[in-house]
């Protein structure tokens, strides 16, 4: 210790033990390293600072983007997973779990969406930049080029993990996000895109959503009427993210010195939406042979899926043009009644892969549970109608009797005699006691 300077140990914030180290110039290092600068000398001055640090911290929130969830709603979005991985595990999907950090240059290698002011960063002793994962993609893709390279493909993964993004205040988005999803590692053509495709549609099914619909889009369209215009990839970039918001104005201000087929077709593209009849219009508008293939590739999957159970559920919108840079091909977003943004996302990412040293194709698509989750209708969970007391001796008894109860109607009394027992099921509006002894079991009426 340099001298004029004490170590001092104290207890604060609901026993949590933190070391303040008080310097001669009064400056305080303590509690998750919040360093307060006190300019005080007096022991008096110090404890005032204290009371002040504790009035500060008396109400413990929650950080921005983040919340709890509590009983019935733990239910809920557990229920969803699980039928969730349920259907993919029949569809002989194995589960993979990648690590909450990754390195940085992971996403940036693999170019991923996520812009990278979204991204929860930190450094780990080494001094190499971390980031909480802020998609699934990127790892899982990681874990194929260096754990699968000799699997026979297509190979098929599934996952159930939180993302992290830091989303905009003004945004109301929360930052940690449950994901359900699938990646189809090494399928080509049609085949996977239909697969992924019916897949979304019967995982939205499998977890109850209501009302809910698929809607199939292709980046060729946008990106084949753009390689018409000759169009450069800053006003690209303009023109995609224009018709990303339907922002007509400024679609018509970019295209004002443009004229033909290819720029009456962008000008149309953020209308292109709805039934089959809008690849109809797609198909009469389109120009060049990346666009036809756009509407031939979505016709063939309409028309394989369109037949079955899930039929009902397609619709088409050539206006998602989303990360351009990223996906390939076809993209599609799930949508449900309750839901103000898409409960499910995902698209075909031909080049994703290579950026790992392996030349594999893939398509995949996530399930944003808490999303859809908040959809639903919250089940309620049963209430306490018995309560179970025992003698000394008796638990094992006590413990096999809970477990032939419904779940969540009972519970093992934790007192030690019968009377205090009465009075607790009495204020938990509890019917009955069951009474545990070496004798058997007996019922004890509340109300006796």
């Amino acid at each position: 210790m340099f001298p004029g300077r004490r170590r001092i140990k104290r207890r604060y914030f609901f026993g949590c033990r933190t070391y303040a180290k008080y310097s001669e110039y009064g400056t305080l290092f303590g509690f998750f390293g919040i360093r307060i600068s006190l300019h005080k000398n007096s022991l008096a001055d110090i404890l005032s600072e204290k009371e002040v640090m504790r009035v500060n911290f008396g109400k413990i929130n929650t950080p921005d983007g983040t919340r709890d969830s509590l009983f019935s709603e733990c239910t809920d979005r557990r229920r969803i997973r699980g039928a969730l991985m349920s259907l993919f595990a029949s569809r002989s999907y194995c589960e993979v779990m990648t690590p909450g950090f990754e390195f940085y240059d992971l996403f940036v290698r693999a170019e991923d969406p996520i812009p990278q002011e979204s991204m929860f960063k930190l450094v780990d002793r080494s001094g190499r930049l971390l980031v909480m994962r802020p998609d699934c993609t990127a790892p899982i893709a990681r874990v194929v080029a260096t754990h699968l390279k000799d699997a026979v493909y297509p190979v098929r993964l599934c996952y159930d993990q939180a993302v992290f993004r830091s989303e905009a205040e003004h945004r109301g988005a929360t930052c940690e996000i449950a994901q359900c999803g699938i990646e189809l590692i090494g399928a080509d053509g049609l085949r996977g895109d239909i697969e992924a495709v019916a897949m979304a549609a019967d995982a939205l099914a499998a977890a109850e959503a209501p009302d809910f619909y698929i809607e199939l889009g292709h980046v060729d369209y946008f990106g084949g009427l753009a390689d018409e215009l000759n169009l450069g990839r800053e006003r690209t970039e303009e023109l995609r993210h224009c018709i990303e918001s339907k922002n007509f104005a400024l679609l018509d201000g970019l295209l004002k010195d443009y004229s033909g087929p290819a720029a009456r077709a962008l000008r149309r593209l953020p209308y292109l939406f709805g039934g089959e009849e809008t690849l109809d219009e797609a198909e009469a508008l389109a120009v060049g042979e990346r666009a036809h293939f756009a509407v031939k590739r979505l016709r063939d999957i309409y028309n394989e899926i369109s037949p079955g159970k899930r039929g009902g559920r397609l619709r088409f919108d050539l206006g998602l043009v989303q990360h351009l840079g990223y996906y390939s091909g076809l993209v599609f977003r799930g949508y449900c009644t309750g839901a103000g943004s898409a409960v499910l996302a995902g698209g075909r990412y031909d080049g994703l892969l290579s950026d790992f040293g392996c030349e594999l194709l893939s398509i995949g698509f996530a399930v944003y549970a808490d999303t859809l989750a908040a959809c639903l209708p919250s089940r309620a969970l049963p209430g306490t109608d018995t309560l179970i007391y025992y003698d000394d001796g008796c638990l094992d008894s006590a413990v096999e009797l809970l477990s032939t109860l419904p779940p969540g109607t009972a519970e093992l009394s934790t007192f030690t005699e019968l009377g205090p027992t009465l009075a607790l099921a009495r204020r938990k509006a509890a019917d009955r006691v069951l009474h545990v002894s070496k004798g058997g079991i007996s019922e004890v009426y509340v109300n006796e």
